[in-house]
């Protein structure tokens, strides 16, 4: 009886269990830039892009971002970015991504 009780807890406990979630996405964007001379406006072309990322174009609030590449080409930015949120960046700080990294291209 006791080892049925057991057994009950045991499957009771990893039921409701919830794996914990992280979010890490690899993203692409463009932004058109105003004069690709100037320093400041591909600067700001870089910052418009991300803000406009991270404000509409995920659906978590991320803690860590990465710029992965960037290229300039006929007056337009073209960016990637790895973006995670708490749990998807514990998972870069404890080195548990190596896979991850290595699947994503960067």
């Amino acid at each position: 009886m006791k080892s049925l009780l057991a057994a009950l807890v045991v499957a009771a406990v990893v039921c409701s269990a919830t794996p914990a979630g992280a979010y890490i996405a690899h993203v692409s964007t463009s932004v058109a830039v105003a004069d690709a001379n100037d320093e400041l406006a591909v600067k700001q072309a870089l910052q418009t892009a991300v803000d406009d990322l991270l404000s509409d174009g995920i659906g978590f609030t991320p803690t860590l971002v990465v710029l992965t590449r960037a290229i300039l080409l006929d007056g337009r930015l073209y960016i990637r970015l790895l973006v995670a949120d708490d749990e998807g960046a514990r998972l870069f700080r404890d080195g548990g991504a190596d896979d991850l990294v290595a699947a994503s291209g960067i």
